[in-house]
Parts: structure tokens; C-alpha cells; sequence
């Protein structure tokens, strides 16, 4: 079961979502494998803090963050990715790492890789890391209003 808050957020705001159980999986991915998802279309979220404050970065799965690329497109002076110890309070009610990419459901800012934007669908996991969910990507942005920003890079 994805997590209660993220779905009941979904419903209430009468979004069309499909939730997908899988094995257990850790990589984003690995996770897109397991449900045939294309890896362009398979979100992970990854922290981070920008000047000592903690946000939530999402990038497609076979992308990584570029350190110097992140400071320049917000105006940090320090950013670094956050350990698991320093993140994982904030959500309480996600296995640590599996985290949806709906910062904004736990006072988080969210910043989003531009590429995603090319997409009609993002995938994501759902609070643990045997379930995703996958809704339109125009239905995302518009309940996280997420700042979109050219960050990451092809791993």
C-alpha cells in the first residue's frame, strides 16, 4: 500500500494514479526494470542540502546529480547530498530511501531535473521499496509546484 498520505493527497485532488507492487528493489533502477518502466520515465528522489537546508531533488533514474551544476542553478554557495541519518526523520511514514518525490507533503522544497519535464508520465516509489506509483507528469507539477532546474546528468 503506497503511503496513506501521499494517496489520500492523490484522491482528494482527483488524480489518476496506478500503483505497481514489485519484488523488493533499492535502485531506481532496478525498480524500472522490475516494471517494465522506461528509466527516462522512472523518477528518483534524492536530498540534499542547499546552504544547510534540506530539499528534495528529483531526477530521472539513470541521471545523477551534478554537484557544481545544482550550486549554480539555485544561488548556493554550499551544496552537498544528505546522509540517510539526516533525512530520514522527515518521513516517518516511508521505508528510509523510498521516499515519493512529493516533498511538499512533508515541508520540503522540491526541485525537479528539466528532463523529466519531456515526459507525459513520471513513476516513482510510493513510501516503500516493493511499490510505485505512475501518474501524469502535468498532474504532478501541478500539486508540487516544484521548481524545474537543469541539475543532473546521465550516470
Amino acid at each position: 500500500m503506497p503511503v496513506k498520505r501521499l494517496k489520500a493527497f492523490l484522491d482528494e485532488n482527483k488524480v489518476r494514479y496506478v500503483t505497481m507492487s514489485h519484488s523488493s528493489a533499492y535502485t531506481a533502477q532496478e525498480i524500472a526494470a522490475a516494471t517494465h518502466i522506461p528509466g527516462k520515465a522512472m523518477a528518483k528522489s534524492v536530498m540534499a542540502k542547499l546552504d544547510g537546508r534540506m530539499t528534495m531533488l528529483v531526477l530521472p533514474a539513470a541521471y545523477k546529480v551534478d554537484m557544481s551544476l545544482l550550486r549554480k542553478a539555485v544561488g548556493a554557495s554550499k551544496a552537498q547530498l544528505a546522509t540517510e541519518g539526516e533525512f530520514k526523520e522527515f518521513f516517518p511514514d516511508c521505508e528510509t530511501g523510498a521516499m515519493p518525490p512529493f516533498g511538499n507533503l512533508y515541508g520540503l522544497p522540491v526541485i525537479v531535473a528539466e528532463s523529466l519535464k519531456n515526459n507525459t508520465e513520471i513513476a516513482f516509489n510510493a513510501g516503500s521499496h516493493a511499490e510505485v506509483v505512475k501518474l501524469g507528469f502535468v498532474d504532478f507539477e501541478r500539486l508540487v509546484k516544484p521548481t524545474v532546474l537543469k541539475f543532473s546528468e546521465r550516470a
